[in-house]
């Protein structure tokens, strides 16, 4: 691990202003026999251009694209080395250039940071970002041990095989170093189990109690199958501009704000360090927490490579309080302990109290507590817990969540019967609209792989 010189931390900054315009989603689901791969990222591609009220005819706009990058977490599933290639050459992209992207369950974060840079270069004016996942080609098993072995394989892989077995000690030291119930675990299941159900994009909607998701079966101590994420199968992609193509594109573009950070993959192998301070915090901040005999940082209970990357975002957006700051969050909750540890490490709260987020019910769309607006929500769409992890996908179909919903699009993509039945659903009648207000400005979210080996945090911001 670096010791930080000054070059280390320097902020990122673009060359050129970076836009998100529009992004396209299919379902998700375990199964997707219908569709073979290609026709499911087509599905994705065609949703962004021709549902998203741009300015111009969708062919226009695919004319417009220059260069695209390409996330998926493993050939594997699909058994077909370089499919990036094989989607390019199906949506009728050639010979523009493509790069694939695999930073494990960050990847999709990762393909929109190169699609951004490729903007903020120069080097295109628009990108398309786009990400998908196969992961019903195998069985759960063997899909398991697939994305096992993005872990370590001589220190890690050999101890689990599924990666819930790589995060459950970290829950059970969570636990213990800040005295946090299951039962706060167990309210975060429920209330993205919940939002899921406004999804017609859901593949694990819905409606439980805190006493159901502590009683369903464990799948590695102390985490129950109703604190996981599930294996699914969908694809998504955002459409990333220059600000003078952005503005010809639409009039509700949003700017980007997008970086990374890595750290190793061997949990029990961190060394300690000083805690990066994000800008709403201090020395004092800090000081008691970790000057206890044997504590360490980040250690079980912390991911660093969210934390550098959080570091870095807010000074690249001039972010002084995320919480004050945010309307909406969306974070990369595949167990709910890495849900509960990110909200320390991208300032929700500070490390130590992150439960709060969650017993505040600043968490919320409405707040449990008080029947008024959460202060940040957080995983309106459901997030993985409740709606997927498609890995290659996630972090674009992440992106795509916030944009519509600084764009005042959630009912238009979530509340419309047509969508829900062309994914053979039928839209409930207790659907329950979860837009944030028309004021709002600013929408985060976290792209995360492994025990945060790799991470993005991304900001949209509001730009009319």
């Amino acid at each position: 691990m670096i010791t930080f010189k000054e070059g280390n931390l320097r902020v990122p900054k673009w060359n050129r202003k970076v836009f998100v315009v529009a992004g396209g989603t299919t379902a998700y689901k375990k199964y997707f026999p219908e569709y073979k791969l290609e026709e499911l990222v087509m599905i994705a591609f065609k949703n962004m251009l021709e549902d998203n009220d741009l300015k111009r005819d969708p062919l226009e706009v695919k004319g417009l694209i220059n260069f695209a990058t390409y996330g998926e977490f493993a050939d594997h599933f699909q058994d077909q080395l370089l499919c990036e290639a094989k989607i390019h050459d199906y949506l009728g992209l050639d010979p523009l250039h493509n790069l694939g992207i695999k930073t494990g369950g960050a990847t999709g974060g990762s393909t929109i940071l190169a699609a951004a840079m490729a903007v903020a270069s120069g080097y295109a004016n628009v990108a398309l970002a786009a990400g998908w996942e196969r992961m019903d080609e195998v069985d759960t098993r063997t899909g398991n041990y697939y994305i096992a072995t993005a872990a370590c394989k001589d220190f890690e892989t050999r101890l689990g095989r599924i990666y819930s077995s790589y995060y459950a000690p970290m829950a059970n030291r969570f636990a213990e170093t800040f005295k946090v119930s299951e039962v706060t675990r167990a309210k975060i299941a429920v209330k993205n189990h919940g939002y899921a159900c406004s999804s017609p994009y859901a593949h694990q909607a819905g409606k439980y109690t805190v006493e159901e998701v502590l009683a369903s079966p464990i799948s590695a101590y102390p985490l129950r199958f109703l604190e996981c994420c599930a294996m699914s199968a969908g694809a998504a992609c955002v459409l990333v501009c220059d600000e003078e193509t952005a503005y010809k594109l639409t009039d509700h573009p949003c700017e980007l704000f997008i970086c990374g950070g890595t750290h190793t993959l061997r949990v029990a192998d961190r060394r300690h360090m000083e805690v990066p301070l994000l800008p709403n915090e201090t020395p004092e901040t800090y000081k008691d927490l970790y000057s206890k005999e044997g504590a360490r940082y980040p250690g079980f209970e912390s991911f660093l490579a969210a934390r550098f990357a959080a570091w870095l975002v807010y000074r690249m957006a001039g972010i002084k309080n995320p919480l004050e700051e945010m309307d909406l969050v969306e974070l990369h909750d595949a167990f709910t302990i890495s849900d509960l540890q990110t909200y320390g490490d991208i300032g929700l709260r500070p490390y130590g109290q992150e439960q709060d987020y969650i017993e505040s019910g600043d968490a919320y769309y409405i707040n449990p507590n008080t029947g008024k607006p959460g202060k940040c929500p957080s995983n309106l769409s459901g997030g993985l817990i409740g709606t997927m992890h498609a890995v290659g996908a996630t972090g674009i179909f992440q992106a795509a969540e916030c944009l519509w919903q600084l764009q005042q699009k959630y009912d238009k993509f979530h509340g419309d019967p047509k969508i829900w039945k062309k994914w053979g659903k039928e839209k409930p009648k207790v659907w329950q609209s979860l837009q944030i207000p028309e004021g709002s400005k600013q929408a985060l979210w976290v792209s995360h792989a492994g025990v945060g080996s790799h991470v993005t945090v991304g900001i949209l911001r509001k730009s009319w």
